[in-house]
Parts: C-alpha cells; structure tokens; sequence
C-alpha cells in the first residue's frame, strides 16, 4: 500500500520561511521565479480580463488568490502564503521579493560601483544592502518608483518590487528629498519612461497657453484615476486616456516625464505591459500628428 506523501515543514521550504519572517514585520511579499522576475497570471486574470488588482485590496476588482498582476500579489497574509493556490509558485520560485512601498520604504538600487560612489557623496547614510552587482539603500517613506534616474541607479517603492537579500546593515532614516528630487525631471521634448517615446517640445512662452498649471494637475489626475478604475478592455481604455490627455496638451509641451510616468505607471499597475503602454503612447501621437 502506497504511503501518504510526508507532510512538508516550513523549515523545508526556506523560501517561504523567509517570506512568512517578512510578513509577520508587515512586508508584503511574493514569489519570484528565474530571472527575478514575478509569476504570469492565471488564466482567468490573463490579459488582465479580470480588472485587475490595482490596489492590492480584496474588495477590488480581482478577487484571485493565486500569484498574479506582479507586484500587486505581495501580501502579509499568512493564509495565502501558505495556501495550495501559492505552493507551486513556492516549489518554483528562485527568490523572495517584497513590495517597498507596502511596508512605507524605498529602495535605492545602486548597480555599480560608480553608483555606490555618488550615493556615498550625496545621499545620508541608511540600512544598506548587498546586492549581485551593487548595493540597496533602503529608506523610511514611500514615493513614485522610477528607474534610471541616474546612471546605475533606480528607485523602487510605490508599484514596484525589489529582491529581499537580507536585512541589511546600519540604521533606517527618513527618505531624503534628494531621493524624491530624482524621480522629478524637467520638462523635455524626450521622454526616459521608454525608449523611442516623445512628446512635442515646449511652446514659445514655456507653458500651456491655455490652460492653468492646476488644470493640467487635475486632468491627469482624472487620467490617472480613469485608468486605475476601468474593469474591462484595459488596453482600450489606456489607449483613449493617453488620446485624450495628448489631444488636450500635446500641441502645447506642458507635458512632462513625470506626469507621463504617472500615466505608464498606472496603466501597468493594471497588467498593461511596458512595451503596450509605448504602442498605445505613439499610436496617440501619430494620429493626432504630433
């Protein structure tokens, strides 16, 4: 008679023990597989059919338990970290990552040594990481997740996952407005959110010639929240807001990296990919001629 599979102890599994140490500090984790990279939805939350889980709340749109919609997945729930739902992730998973701006953190990322260098020069000293390449620089506060803000370093808090390698060294500080200052950018007729995305430079005057710098705010807020609340045909619905934020703003160069960023940013908050939101963005320009 064949015998029962033995029960698997935590000890067993010291990926999962590492995340369920996470979550009891209040660090929402997850999974990662080869690559460092999070687990593909399910198929019922393919292609993001099922509205996606923006928010990480379980009132939202998405009620799936299993590892999807990246970042989104990180959770403290013990539950779910141990459920059957999760196993096979765990058995495949290569590394724990962890949302930073879940727990109230951001992560410096620094990839080199040139990068380590300028951060030891200009930012305050905090817990500090070991990395593959580099060093994490971890500070208490939370803000908009940025990448290449300078060369070798990216941030990663809001919307974002970093790698758990460890608790660190050194004591925790505030995060700095030096930090906050980098994911700021001037307005530029290149964007850096993707390669090959623009927008039409600046007017005569500097400014919209229409419109209030408070308006601007206002509609991509509206744009932002539009996006971050469509329950279906998500790639529809990014293509006509950035349509629309474009045909109001475009001709004028108000635009800036950062409110673009704000727009790729909640559009892949809601399983768009990079590369859906640089298609859409171009497609927007090219058929309003700019």
């Amino acid at each position: 008679m064949a015998q029962p599979a033995p029960i698997r102890r935590e000890a067993d599994r010291p990926l999962l023990t590492t995340a369920l140490g996470l979550a009891r500090r209040a660090v929402p984790v997850l999974p990662l597989r080869a690559g460092k990279l999070p687990f593909g939805n399910c198929q019922a939350c393919a292609d993001n059919a099922c509205g996606g889980r923006p928010n990480m709340k379980a009132s939202g749109p998405c009620r799936c338990t299993r590892v999807c919609h990246g970042w989104a997945a990180a959770t403290t729930d013990h539950t779910i970290l141990n459920s059957a739902t999760w196993a096979r992730a765990w058995q495949q998973a290569q590394a724990v990552a962890y949302h930073p701006g879940g727990a109230g953190l951001t992560v410096v990322d620094l990839d080199d040594a040139s990068a380590i260098g300028w951060a030891r020069h200009h930012l305050p000293k905090t817990r500090t990481v070991q990395t593959n390449r580099g060093e994490h620089w971890i500070y208490q506060g939370v803000m908009q997740s940025a990448n290449k803000v300078r060369p070798g370093v990216d941030i990663k808090s809001s919307m974002s996952y970093a790698r758990y390698l460890g608790p660190g060294t050194g004591i925790l500080v505030d995060l700095p407005d030096m930090v906050r200052a980098l994911s700021v950018k001037q307005a530029s007729p290149t964007l850096s959110v993707l390669p090959g995305v623009s927008v039409p430079g600046p007017s005569v005057h500097g400014q919209c010639p229409h419109r209030s710098p408070a308006y601007l705010e206002r509609g991509i807020t509206i744009a932002t929240q539009r996006i971050s609340e469509a329950t279906s045909s998500v790639h529809t619905t990014v293509y006509a807001t950035f349509l629309a934020v474009l045909s109001t703003h475009g001709h004028c160069g108000c635009l800036t990296d950062t409110h673009t960023e704000r727009l790729f940013a909640a559009a892949q908050a809601r399983g768009e990919t990079a590369r859906h939101c640089h298609d859409a963005w171009v497609n927007a320009l090219t058929r309003l001629g700019l």
